[in-house]
């Protein structure tokens, strides 16, 4: 079965190049027979990288050894579930599963009735396509998920490696399948954005059919983005959710550039503006995943969440981003003169401005993080050197960028289109801005510290929720006032007839909860380290943890040490937390399973670090614990899923608004 699953991808590299010249001859010719047929190779590719896909599945399940991908990421003892994962855990699965998603996405469009007579339809399956023979070409010259334990190895195992206890966790599990998806999703606005530009019609009709494809493209990445962060925060064991890591960088680049990509395509379909910023971001964003993919497994630095390094698979990488970069490039440039024509700003205090403003401030926090990202290898080309960018530089440089444009978000839905006036932004942000001011000031002498810019930042988080708010009531109002519907009823049948609009309120309000998420974990986190023998306690804030000494257990293969430290909050006993470590028997690294009590406050978190042994009695003397109080925490989880929910509820197909353009967008 494994040579079944070999000889499927060399089928599908076979087809892809058939299909793509297919697809060449027929647009050339105008041969419908040759068209189709070239669509019958979309469907066989499609159905050549699931036959592949399946059979590492079944190999895996089975956990059949003779495979080395099987050996390394598998072993009997496994549970199924992460089994089934460890089809993403290492390179080679990776990158079939990019490219399974890929072949059922290029199907999905080349055989979708609603574009069966849009001409654009083989070239952006041929783009599509050429994108996919170079998955397929990577894996069966540089990462062969299907290549035998004995060529590998030099034997079959009796047993394998198993999986990287760091990855049994549900959130590493959905973290790389919805990134995946996030990722090669960008690959559909692309190609229809390229293939405007090869036909010299750049006017809105590829954004509106891909406008679906794009929003779901991205909530699978801030969904990715989401389960990464939660991992970090349950499984690494040091108290955050985001460290800045290359890898961390490379999946955030693209969801800016696409979030702006996603807000100024709006100004391009209703105001005829912003053509060349629309191309330029949406091939920015796709080389973006492209250069993920390619830190991920190049080696050029160092990340734990990379696969083994591989100069040469990073070398081929490159070679395409570059020939991707400079083909798009060449367009762009080429087209320059149809992409200029179209409407000018108006007015710096319109909607459209702060749409701009709104797309400098994510591109540039975008710019931010990549040049962060690759100055080590900057350094070292240039002063030999590798000068590590760390942490607080992302942090400072990003910081208020993203606070500003989380105030800009504030703004956008209640400026008017075209120009504003005074009266407008009077009836607008008087209120808002008024009791965000006081809820700023309120928080600087009431939370400990007095920190301005974290007062600053809780108050802009304030003036857009109260913005949104505003949104809601009036609209409810509105149609209250014109159906005579109950205020409920009417708040009901308002979002859910202006689904794109009130949807992306809703978006907007998970990020708020996710930012006021990072400004409590960020600004006011509390941290001990403390070494501690039974009997002793640890005092953190309002809390007291006392040590008892550390037990021991079984669970199946692994052995586990913990402890059950009882927790009095205030005075008041509020229960036990057991942190833990967890030593495998296929692994030689312990895993630390973190403690955590969480309310909507704050969450309490705790690691057992290490302990000391006596030799001499045979016990553990002291024990060191890390305790972290960390506030907010929980909105950013709630946040998350808002905002997924949100988006769900935007690209939703409803009714149209019977209100008028007033309240639709």
């Amino acid at each position: 079965m494994a040579d079944l699953g070999y000889l499927s991808l060399i089928l599908a590299l076979t087809i892809s190049i058939y299909t793509i010249i297919a697809f060449v001859i027929a647009i050339k010719t105008g041969n419908r027979k040759l068209k189709n047929s070239a669509k019958g190779g979309v469907a066989a590719i499609c159905l050549l990288v699931t036959t592949a896909s399946f059979i590492l599945i079944y190999h895996l399940v089975a956990s059949d050894f003779s495979i080395a991908y099987v050996a390394q990421y598998t072993s009997t003892d496994l549970p199924l579930f992460y089994k089934f994962s460890a089809f993403w855990a290492g390179n080679s699965g990776s990158l079939l599963l990019w490219s399974w998603v890929l072949a059922i996405y290029t199907a999905i469009i080349t055989f979708s009735k609603k574009h069966e007579q849009d001409g654009k339809l083989p070239y952006v399956s041929a783009i599509l396509t050429f994108n996919n023979l170079f998955f397929l070409f990577v894996m069966l010259f540089f990462a062969n998920p299907f290549i035998k334990s004995v060529q590998k190895f030099g034997y079959v195992p009796a047993e394998g490696s198993g999986l990287n206890p760091m990855l049994q966790n549900p959130g590493m599990v959905f973290h790389p399948l919805t990134l995946y998806l996030g990722y090669v999703g960008f690959a559909v606005p692309f190609a229809f954005a390229i293939t405007a530009l090869i036909l010299k019609k750049v006017d809105d009709s590829w954004i509106k059919v891909t406008r679906r494809w794009t929003v779901i493209a991205w909530m699978f990445l801030s969904l990715g983005n989401l389960y990464g962060a939660q991992w970090a925060y349950v499984e690494l064991g040091w108290g955050g959710f985001w460290a800045w890591d290359p890898v961390e960088n490379a999946s955030f680049i693209p969801w800016l550039t696409g979030t702006a990509f996603l807000h100024s395509v709006m100004i391009q379909e209703r105001k005829d503006m912003l053509k060349i910023w629309n191309m330029a971001l949406i091939i920015v964003t796709f080389l973006s995943t492209i250069f993920g993919t390619f830190l991920t497994r190049s080696g050029v630095l160092q990340s734990v969440h990379s696969f083994a390094s591989n100069p040469g698979l990073g070398t081929v990488f490159l070679i395409f981003m570059s020939f991707v970069a400079l083909v798009s490039l060449y367009l762009l440039i080429d087209r320059i003169n149809l992409l200029k024509q179209g409407n000018q700003f108006e007015s710096y205090l319109s909607k459209e401005s702060s749409f701009l403003v709104n797309n400098l401030l994510l591109v540039g926090a975008a710019f931010a993080t990549f040049w962060g990202t690759i100055f080590p290898l900057i350094s070292e080309a240039v002063r030999g050197v590798r000068v590590t960018v760390s942490v607080p530089f992302f942090n400072q440089v990003n910081g208020p960028i993203l606070l500003a444009m989380v105030f800009v978000m504030g703004i956008c839905p209640l400026i008017a289109w075209q120009r504003s006036s005074l009266k407008n932004l009077r009836n607008n942000f008087m209120w808002p801005l008024l009791i965000a001011a006081v809820i700023g000031v309120v928080l600087y002498f009431y939370l400990p510290g007095r920190q301005l810019y974290g007062a600053v930042a809780f108050a802009v988080c304030a003036f857009v929720i109260l913005t949104i708010v505003q949104e809601f009531y009036r609209g409810t109002v509105v149609r209250h006032r014109m159906t005579g519907e109950g205020y409920l009823t009417a708040l009901g049948r308002l979002t859910v007839r202006n689904r794109r609009r009130y949807g992306g309120y809703i978006v907007h309000l998970g990020i708020v909860f996710i930012v006021l998420a990072v400004i409590g974990s960020y600004g006011y986190k509390l941290e001990v380290t403390k070494q501690v023998k039974p009997g002793e306690t640890i005092t953190i804030g309002d809390y007291t943890l006392t040590y008892n000494g550390l037990m021991e257990k079984r669970e199946g293969a692994n052995a586990v040490v913990y402890a059950e430290m009882p927790v009095v909050k205030g005075g008041k006993h509020i229960g036990t937390i057991t942190p833990e470590k967890v030593f495998y028997k296929n692994w030689q690294q312990p895993g630390t399973e973190v403690a955590i009590r969480g309310t909507l406050a704050e969450d309490l978190y705790v690691i057992l670090a290490t302990w000391e042994w006596d030799e001499k009695t045979q016990s553990v003397t002291s024990a060191t614990f890390k305790v972290n109080v960390n506030p907010l925490m929980s909105w950013m989880w709630i946040g998350g899923y808002l905002l997924v929910l949100g988006t769900i509820f935007a690209v939703w197909p409803g009714k149209g608004s019977r209100l008028g353009p007033k309240y639709t967008q």
